[in-house]
């Protein structure tokens, strides 16, 4: 999952980054609200982590922008003032859920899971597709009840292609999930991770779409 973190707190969007890189997530960050309003013109993320006081554009302008283009991914708002009349204006501006400054971090990221739930309309933690089972908390991957041991990579290839079962998805699509800003992407560095993956999991599940991408089969 790629996610877009706007905080200008330097000390704490250090902390925000390397938590989510290692709770499996792609992390890009920016420090002020005009350049996480042209990145999210220009960019597909998963969700956005979006601190209210930020300096250039504020967190609620960039959420309204967001919203009036018809953008519906999850934003969770940050903001180091808990008054009621804040958060009634965050959550009226369109985002989804709110954390008030300083907060757990096992609260933040339980908070990011619920809210990706949500968005991929399951009612339950767990992404179920047939004998296939992905636990998005602890990143264990089982099928038919045994435990499959992949890479972080390869979990978060997985995971969206089991969110979006029986259908395609796009190479660039897969990419931008799970490769920030940065990284060092080989041209067949993708194809390695599904190769990978097939042979822990058998051949029938991820589907090579030529010249588009790949599709997990819906069981």
């Amino acid at each position: 999952m790629r996610v877009l973190l706007a905080e200008d707190d330097t000390l704490l969007g250090e902390g925000i980054q390397t938590g989510m890189i290692q709770d499996g997530y792609t992390v890009d960050w920016v420090v002020n609200g005009c350049d996480a309003d042209r990145v999210l013109q220009h960019e597909t993320f998963d969700l956005l982590v979006l601190d209210l006081k930020l300096p250039c554009l504020s967190g609620l302008e960039v959420l309204k922008a967001l919203r009036s283009r018809k953008n519906c991914m999850p934003v969770l708002i940050l903001t180091a003032c808990d008054t009621v009349e804040e958060r009634v204006a965050g959550l009226d501006c369109g985002a989804d859920d709110y954390l008030t400054k300083p907060f757990d971090f096992d609260e933040f990221s339980a908070r990011l899971r619920a809210l990706l739930r949500r968005t991929d309309g399951r009612a339950t933690p767990a992404i179920v597709n047939g004998e296939l089972s992905i636990d998005p908390a602890s990143h264990h991957v089982f099928l038919d009840g045994e435990i499959v041991d992949v890479s972080q990579r390869e979990y978060a290839i997985l995971e969206i292609l089991a969110n979006n079962a029986g259908r395609v998805l796009p190479r660039s699509r897969i990419e931008e999930s799970i490769y920030g800003w940065g990284s060092d992407v080989g041209s067949n560095t993708l194809e390695v991770h599904v190769h990978n993956l097939r042979k822990k999991l058998g051949s029938g599940w991820i589907r090579t779409i030529r010249g588009v991408g790949y599709m997990m089969e819906k069981r």
